[in-house]
């Protein structure tokens, strides 16, 4: 007998090749703190860190309609900003983080994330600087952080 269905946390009627910034978090499988530490505020990597930090940045070398913008490697998980452009033949976001997870899980030669992630459509430029300041901030609130094992 199957188990319960999943419920999508993608909005339903939303097409998501929609020209347009996205806030994306995705984490790690059992939010395992294998990304680096956080010290004196400011986050350091690990040789995994380093290698989900260049399959991040990688991105719009694979799809050529999306830009990067703010972004952090955290402990257990990342935060970033991504543009989708030429609307119409941008990639649906569920096939851009699903590489970017899938290119770093491969070349970490392990299976990193946790299932699906987190996904927010910015609806204008107010809440696009919100979302890049909780990006670049987000380091110093690690201590206080849902994901962080302290917090939990």
């Amino acid at each position: 007998m199957p188990g319960p269905e999943r419920k999508s946390p993608r909005l339903r009627e939303y097409d998501y090749a929609t020209a347009g910034a996205y806030f994306v978090t995705a984490c790690l499988r059992d939010r395992a703190c294998l990304l680096g530490s956080v010290e004196a505020d400011e986050m350091r990597l690990s040789r995994l860190g380093r290698i989900v930090e260049h399959c991040w940045l990688e991105v719009p070398v694979h799809f050529l309609a999306v830009a990067l913008d703010a972004f952090v490697v955290m402990p257990n998980h990342i935060h970033g900003i991504l543009w989708l452009s030429r609307a119409g033949h941008a990639p649906p976001l569920h096939r851009v983080v699903g590489s970017f997870k899938s290119a770093a899980s491969r070349a970490a030669q392990r299976r990193l994330w946790q299932r699906s992630f987190y996904d927010r459509v910015i609806r204008d430029d107010e809440e696009r600087r919100a979302l890049r300041e909780y990006v670049e901030e987000n380091p110093v609130r690690w201590a206080v952080d849902l994901e962080s094992p302290a917090s939990r």
